[in-house]
């Protein structure tokens, strides 16, 4: 038997059901899906030394379980000592099962070891039912050593999905697990 990660199970068996009588869909292919999930560090600090890039490129390899790409500048910007193809970032784009098990370590083991967790804003949709949310330490994946960390820097992670309004998009969100704030 095949493997299946434990949140594309619970979308299948849970999350499309739950939408489909809340939105009252007709079909099932008209519930709203994650297709991706992209993370985003920006390191501009790797400017002046470049070892940054590559223990972020490392660090993000680790959290993902797949290699990160450094992220390029695009013009010359003299007031921060930056030039055309300087790498200032590293980013991974998830799909299929390496999305839902990031996906579920996020929710499970990441979220709940930030300090002082009260949930993560819901004012990050952009209109189109794709939602950012800011990590401000990369420390608290498990994968990552804090022995080994020389700087803690923060991320964006984005989920892109096929939903047409962010009423809907939160509403796949929270299906999936991911613990917003109450206000």
């Amino acid at each position: 038997m095949a493997y299946i990660p434990r949140l594309k199970e619970k979308y299948l068996k849970d999350v499309v059901p739950a939408l489909m009588s809340q939105f009252s869909y007709k079909n099932q292919m008209q519930v709203p899906k994650i297709t991706k999930i992209c993370l985003n560090q920006g390191l501009g600090i790797a400017i002046t030394d470049r070892k940054f890039i590559e223990t972020g490129l490392s660090e993000m390899t680790l959290i993902t379980g797949q290699k990160a790409v450094p992220t390029k500048s695009r013009k010359d910007i003299s007031n921060f000592k930056l030039r055309k193809g300087n790498a200032i970032g590293a980013r991974v784009t998830l799909r299929g099962e390496r999305m839902y098990e990031f996906l579920d370590r996020l929710v499970s083991v990441a979220l709940p070891r930030v300090r002082d967790f009260r949930g993560v804003n819901d004012k990050g949709f952009d209109g189109r039912g794709n939602y950012t949310v800011g990590i401000t330490e990369q420390i608290i994946f498990p994968e990552i050593d804090i022995d080994k960390v020389t700087k803690i820097n923060g991320l964006d992670i984005t989920f892109v999905t096929t939903a047409p309004t962010d009423r809907e998009a939160l509403a796949l969100l929270k299906e999936f697990g991911i613990p917003f704030k109450t206000r």
